[in-house]
């Protein structure tokens, strides 16, 4: 039998290059090797406030990217979490389970508490419990993360462990995969922190959305250094950060990147790379544009996922009630 992989990806911001790279075309590549499902976290979303028509426009946004990027319904579940309601359900379970000295060592939760200060919600503390839930009702054997990610599928597998523990048998232990290359595409305009959706200023991320024009400007525009070399170097964040983008789209090895600019300057490299991440976006923009398209498509693609996600939800929540004691 397949591995079952889950994934989750929030309906908030723009999707970027950051996002494409290091996580949604590895989703749809590995459609084949393993039972695939995809999820819009949008109880996640809401951690922090939303704007509530904005909100809507974004979760059929970020479906329709998934889907114009590879995510085939028919190979792999893609459904909205609010509609599935086994996912609040279980994380209060879970609260119940999750010791209070786990979340606090949570270190997502600490940089963002600290930009927010008083304005912390409870959800966001607590975000960590209902992720573990996503995980564990769909018995997941692997959750595709970056490394930031990597503490939060812990924390879904230490939880697993205690209730089972507890209560016997009950939760699969969940694996995270994190990508080799192009597992944390940092920002154009600051190399030193990772590529975000929730970074502000136009010249830090390139959105798969983006038209051809906009995408010259962010990368002819993106830090580099004062030095001439076009190399890997980690010790270069800017110029490294780009030629790994360059690589990842391109499909070439370093050595070849490196011959093919030697001698060059930051300029012809930079219109290079523009002109490879733009043809390399062009297909998904258009399958995105087509998508679109047709009213209601995308709306009844994820409640056919929602249907298909249900069963397998609530056979877990049941099985953990009656575990508990509850129902």
């Amino acid at each position: 039998m397949k591995k079952r992989v889950f994934s989750g990806i929030q309906p908030t911001g723009d999707i970027h290059i950051g996002n494409y790279l290091a996580a949604i075309r590895h989703w749809a590549a590995m459609q084949d090797k393993y039972e695939n499902i995809f999820c819009i976290v949008d109880l996640h979303a809401i951690t922090v406030p939303q704007e509530p028509k904005v909100l809507k426009a974004k979760i059929r946004e970020v479906s329709g990217l998934l889907i114009a990027a590879g995510i085939d319904p028919a190979r792999s579940i893609l459904f909205v979490q609010s509609h599935v309601s086994a996912h609040a359900e279980l994380a209060w379970l879970l609260n119940c389970v999750i010791p209070m000295g786990w979340m606090q060592r949570m270190t997502q939760f600490k940089d963002k508490s600290q930009k927010q200060r008083e304005q912390v919600t409870v959800g966001l503390f607590d975000y960590p419990s209902l992720m573990a839930a996503d995980i564990l009702l769909y018995d997941t054997d692997v959750v595709p993360v970056g490394e930031d990610q990597k503490q939060h599928v812990e924390l879904a597998r230490d939880t697993a462990q205690r209730f089972n523990s507890i209560y016997g048998e009950t939760f699969v232990l969940p694996e995270p995969m994190i990508p080799d290359v192009g597992a944390r595409i940092m920002g154009l305009d600051d190399p030193m922190k990772k590529m975000s959706k929730s970074e502000s200023g136009s010249g830090h991320a390139i959105n798969l959305l983006d038209p051809p024009e906009v995408i010259r400007g962010k990368i002819m525009r993106a830090t580099t250094d004062s030095l001439r070399e076009i190399r890997f170097d980690e010790n270069r964040p800017g110029i490294n950060n780009l030629l790994t983008i360059y690589q990842l789209f391109s499909g070439d090895n370093k050595a070849e990147i490196e011959s093919r600019f030697e001698g060059k300057g930051y300029a012809d490299f930079k219109k290079t790379l523009a002109e490879v991440v733009t043809e390399g976006l062009r297909p998904l923009q258009e399958r995105y544009r087509e998508l679109t398209a047709e009213p209601g498509r995308i709306d009844a693609i994820l409640k056919d996922g929602a249907d298909r996600a249900r069963p397998a939800a609530e056979k877990t929540l049941k099985k953990v009630m009656d575990k508990i004691g509850l129902g």
